[in-house]
């Protein structure tokens, strides 16, 4: 089955593994894998995980992985860059960087959501059968299908609890945990007085009531969630530093190179020539 490049850096791939490879290996791209049909272990950042036939799995660039299959095993990828990554926001669902966020957290199958099954079973048979056939429209079709898979695996991550959050969290907890990360990009929404009373809690409680239930302070949760973010812009696209700056809401470049700097113990410039990947166009 060939291999079907899309617009914006896209790619999807029909392949087969039959045996284990020496080493584990590093990508350029983030990859969403399918399995289609087979069993074995996903070795991912030294971590054994089980997979089998409708296993879903997010790799991203940071991430070193293999598959060592127990017998043949068939697998749909979805390869995406960072053209896609910037590009590509809907009104409802940053869905990329929720991906991008969570993944760090991660420890198997990405699917959480039992009932998305069924749409995840048909978007991959569609996208098999629609790579078969080659008909007019092939790719815009794909494409398509291939935002339909990212959504769908965005909502299942984004109900993977952060690290912190201890099993059986509270939904008050995890929907103020939301707003933040729906907002970030609001440093209004993200003040203390605005936090109260969207979610009907007094201001001198909410530090309290926030770490008592996540953890960690409402502010160490907002400074790393932010720090991430940005993390993943000097490594993974060509964005400037004044224009991260104006995306986070800081004031001009200094006061987000001294925010990065408290966090990180350098400056935006060091940590983006030290971490950077190099590009690799998939399309």
């Amino acid at each position: 089955m060939p291999n079907a490049s899309l617009k914006h850096c896209t790619e999807v791939s029909f392949e087969t593994i039959s045996k284990t490879p020496p080493r584990e290996k590093a990508n350029l791209y983030f990859q969403i894998i399918y399995i289609v049909s087979g069993t074995g272990f996903l070795e991912l950042n030294g971590n054994q995980i089980r997979y089998g036939t409708g296993s879903l799995y997010l790799i991203t660039p940071n991430d070193k992985h293999r598959f060592g299959p127990d017998q043949k095993t068939e697998q749909l990828v979805v390869r995406f860059n960072n053209d896609y990554i910037r590009e590509y926001r809907w009104k409802t669902i940053d869905h990329v960087e929720s991906l991008l966020y969570h993944s760090s957290h991660l420890t198997g199958c990405m699917m959480k959501n039992s009932a998305d099954r069924f749409l995840i079973e048909r978007i991959i048979e569609s996208m098999i059968h629609t790579m078969k056939t080659e008909g007019q429209y092939t790719v815009d079709l794909l494409f398509h299908l291939v935002n339909s898979l990212v959504v769908i695996a965005a909502r299942n991550i984004a109900q993977i609890k952060p690290q912190n959050l201890p099993s059986g969290a509270e939904t008050k907890i995890q929907e103020i945990i939301t707003y933040i990360q729906s907002n970030i990009n609001d440093p209004e929404k993200l003040k203390a007085s605005n936090l109260s009373k969207e979610f009907g809690i007094s201001e001198t409680y909410l530090g309290s009531y926030f770490k008592n239930r996540s953890g960690e302070t409402l502010q160490h949760f907002i400074a790393n969630y932010k720090l991430r973010l940005i993390e993943h812009r000097l490594k993974l696209s060509d964005m400037r530093i004044n224009e991260i700056a104006t995306e986070f809401g800081f004031t001009d470049e200094s006061h987000l190179n001294k925010f990065f700097k408290k966090l990180r113990g350098m400056s935006l410039s060091e940590f983006r020539k030290k971490k950077a990947h190099p590009t690799k166009a998939v399309a």
